[in-house]
């Protein structure tokens, strides 16, 4: 549904993007993170056509974004970071112009449905300007909808809102995502692990990763990893756990208590737990919790955006235009 190649946009010697790729199916809510400055706006304004790359391609429901801007624009709702919105109109007539103007057809029942996915139908009658921020924001979204478009872009969704309105919106972009293709771009990095269904995290203008959070954190860390609480010798536990097969490390971190966290790193796909479990009972030794750990999406963000290691393992190549423009 969306395929972004090579992707490259300079402003004068400066490079935004450099070789960006990746791709989004049909019903897939793919996350864009990435620290302020990293190219995530760059991206989505070529992707709705609101400027055209330096070089590279992308296209949407297999439109060029450059080529059949028009037909591109046609298939997605976008909305920006900022939301344009006329605050002199009421919701009613902001959307009903926002509907004649992408040529909406059975425009009224289409605004109707648009205002109360987005819970914003109790405010049809209100004049924009006297919205909250956050009722300013749903109305954004709500106009994204118009059309029933197959590619939704939403930069910041939820800024704004309160907790339950944010609860909803994801909710709500959840459903959506059934049978669209949506590009989500957060700063709240807990609502990407709670939505999306692949990351594409860039910096710097390039990609440094791109796949599922649980992929990424099996990538960083090498291992699969196994945190258990017991009752034991720190010690002799952490011996133990080591001369297990598939075990690649055992680590013990003394508690009070008498008690003792292992964190146990094993070989890729390989489930020690009932392992585990065995030679704790066995010894005799108190299980209190044995659980998988993983990296959060925070730690992944930080790793491949602080360190210098991940990014020249994750970067692409810059593509020679940038490589002109850098000399």
């Amino acid at each position: 549904m969306i395929e972004v190649e090579n992707l490259t946009k300079t402003y004068g010697p400066k490079v935004a993007l450099q070789g960006v790729s990746f791709t989004a199916e049909r019903g897939e809510i793919l996350g864009l993170l990435g620290p302020n400055g990293a190219g995530k706006s760059t991206t989505m304004r070529i992707l709705t056509g609101y400027f055209p790359p330096t070089s590279g391609s992308a296209r949407i429901a297999g439109y060029d974004v450059v080529e059949d801007s028009l037909e591109v624009r046609r298939r997605i709702g976008y909305l920006p970071e900022n939301v344009p919105l006329y605050t002199d109109m009421t919701v009613r007539a902001y959307m009903d112009f926002v509907a004649r103007a992408k040529q909406v057809q059975q425009r009224q029942d289409n605004v109707d449905w648009a205002m109360d996915a987005a819970r914003v139908d109790h405010m049809a009658d209100t004049i924009i300007g006297r919205l909250s921020k956050g009722y300013r924001q749903r109305v954004g979204l709500a106009q994204s909808l118009l059309g029933d478009p197959e590619v939704l872009i939403l930069d910041e969704p939820t800024a704004g809102l309160d907790p339950n309105q944010i609860i909803e919106t994801r909710q709500l972009i959840k459903t959506l995502g059934g049978d669209r293709t949506i590009i989500l771009s957060t700063h709240i990095l807990p609502e990407v692990s709670m939505v999306c269904s692949k990351v594409v995290i860039i910096n710097r203008g390039t990609v440094v990763a791109v796949d599922t959070p649980h992929a990424l954190t099996r990538q960083l860390t090498g291992a699969d990893r196994v945190s258990l609480l017991v009752r034991a010798p720190a010690a002799e536990a952490e011996r133990r756990l080591r001369g297990i097969a598939g075990v690649v490390e055992a680590v013990a971190h003394p508690q009070t208590g008498g008690l003792v966290q292992l964190d146990v790193d094993a070989e890729p796909g390989a489930d020690v737990r009932e392992q585990l479990s065995a030679a704790i009972v066995g010894q005799g030794w108190g299980l209190l919790e044995l659980r998988a750990q993983s990296l959060s999406l925070e730690d992944i963000f930080l790793q491949l955006t602080t360190s210098e290691d991940h990014l020249d393992s994750y970067a692409q190549p810059a593509p020679a235009v940038a490589e002109e423009v850098l000399a």
